[in-house]
C-alpha cells in the first residue's frame, strides 16, 4: 500500500506544472505546514524547502534529466514521506521554489538568517533543507559557516525528480529527516545527506552530472553513513564551523561580490578587467594544478589586487590542496582544500569582516 500510496502523488506530481506553485519566488505565497499531530516523545523538526530535482516534475515517469526542478511544494515532499512522522514532528515552510542554479546572495541570506532564528527557538530540535544538487554544496557550506547553533541541520537534494521511477528523493528526504532528529548529529556543522552517506558540508561535492552517487568526500571522506536503518559516525570535523566561526549575518543585507575566473591555456586578462569594472570585491581563480597561473592571468591578478580587490587561488583539478606561493607571494591567498564555488563563499563572508590578505589566509586555514 505505501508503494501505491508514493505512486499516486508522484502521478499526482506531474500534473502540477501548471498550478500556482510553479510561479516564480518572490511572487508566490509561501506554504507553511504544520504538525497534524505533536508528540511530546519526539524531536521537533523543520523542513525548509527551495525547490530543485527533489522537488522535480516531468511529463513521463522515466524522465530523469528533462525535468522542471522546483515544481512540486514542501507540503507535497512531506506528504510523500509519511513515514517520517514516526520520527518526528514534521512541519515546513517554503523559501524559495527554483532550481539551484538560481540560487543567489539574497536567498542564502535569507536561508541563514531564518534558519538562525528557528534554531533559537526551543520549539526546533534540528532542520532539514531541501535544495538542488547542482550548488547544493555551495549552500550548504554557507550555512556551515554561520549558522550559530549546534543542532543538527542537514541539507538534502535528489538526481531524479519526484515522477521518476525509482526516484531517490524520497529516501534522501527520510534519512535527512533521521539525521536530523538525531542527538548523535549535534555538534558535527552542517550535514549533507544522500546515497545513504553522511557527509560534511565543508568536504562533500558534486563529481557527475547525472549519477546518483555524485555527491563525494574523495579526500577527507564522510562522517559517517546510514545502513539498516541506523546512523553510523565514524568522523570528526576538525575545521571550525556554525557557532566557532567569526561570521554573523544577522545584521548584513547584502554580500560583496565575488566572481570566479577558470584558468587555462592562452587565457588573457580581459576577464579580469570586466570582473574588476562590474564592481567585483573578490575573485576567485579555478587556476590549473596546485593554483597555478598563467603570466597574463598573474599580471591581471595584481593589478586587480591594485585596485582593492582580494583574490584567492584555488584549482579546477578538483581535489588537493592549494598551498601557499613565495612566487605569487602572501597577498595572493591560497584556498588550502576548498573547491572555487566554496572559495567564493568564504571569501564573501570573510570581506564582510577584513580586508587584509592575512587575516583572510587564516581564514582558508581555519574554516
Amino acid at each position: 500500500m505505501k508503494k501505491i500510496k508514493f505512486f499516486a502523488v508522484t502521478l499526482l506530481a506531474s500534473t502540477l506544472l501548471s498550478a500556482p506553485y510553479m510561479v516564480p519566488f518572490g511572487s508566490f505565497t509561501a506554504p507553511v505546514v504544520q504538525a497534524e499531530e505533536v508528540k511530546a516523545d519526539l524531536p521537533n523538526v523543520k523542513i525548509l524547502a527551495t525547490g530543485g530535482t527533489i522537488a522535480g516534475s516531468a511529463a513521463s515517469n522515466t524522465d530523469t534529466t528533462g525535468y522542471k526542478a522546483g515544481a512540486l511544494a514542501v507540503d507535497i515532499l512531506i506528504n510523500a514521506v509519511p513515514e517520517m512522522k514516526a520520527m518526528a514532528n514534521i512541519t515546513g515552510e517554503q523559501i524559495a521554489n527554483t532550481g539551484s542554479p538560481n540560487i543567489n546572495n539574497k536567498i542564502l541570506l535569507q536561508l541563514g538568517k531564518r534558519v538562525n532564528e528557528l534554531l533559537a527557538s526551543d520549539d526546533v530540535d534540528g532542520i532539514v533543507i531541501t535544495h538542488g544538487t547542482d550548488t547544493l554544496e555551495e549552500t550548504a557550506y554557507f550555512l556551515n559557516l554561520v549558522v550559530k547553533s549546534d543542532k543538527p541541520v542537514v541539507v538534502v537534494g535528489a538526481m531524479r525528480p519526484a515522477t521518476a521511477i525509482s526516484a531517490d528523493g524520497p529516501f534522501n528526504l527520510y534519512n535527512a529527516v533521521k539525521i536530523a532528529s538525531s542527538k548523535d548529529a549535534k555538534g558535527k556543522g552542517v550535514i549533507m545527506a544522500l546515497n545513504d552517506r553522511i557527509g560534511s558540508a565543508r568536504y562533500v561535492t558534486k563529481t557527475n552530472t547525472t549519477m546518483t552517487d555524485t555527491f563525494q568526500s574523495a579526500e577527507q571522506g564522510y562522517l559517517g553513513a546510514i545502513a539498516g536503518g541506523k546512523l553510523y559516525f565514524y568522523n570528526e570535523m576538525t575545521r571550525k564551523h556554525t557557532k566557532d566561526t567569526v561570521f554573523d549575518i544577522s545584521k548584513i543585507e547584502q554580500l560583496p561580490q565575488v566572481d570566479i575566473l577558470y584558468g587555462h591555456q592562452n587565457d588573457g586578462r580581459y576577464l579580469y578587467d570586466a570582473a574588476v569594472a562590474a564592481g567585483a570585491k573578490g575573485i576567485v581563480i579555478a587556476g590549473s594544478g596546485n593554483g597555478s597561473l598563467s603570466e597574463n592571468a598573474f599580471t591581471a591578478a595584481k593589478d586587480a589586487m591594485k585596485k582593492g580587490v582580494t583574490v584567492v587561488r584555488s584549482s579546477r583539478v578538483g581535489g588537493g590542496i592549494v598551498t601557499p606561493s613565495s612566487y605569487y607571494g602572501p597577498d595572493l591567498i591560497a584556498a588550502d582544500s576548498l573547491n572555487p564555488q566554496k572559495a567564493r563563499i568564504l571569501l564573501m563572508l570573510a570581506l564582510t569582516q577584513t580586508n587584509d590578505p592575512k587575516k583572510i589566509q587564516e581564514y582558508f586555514h581555519q574554516y
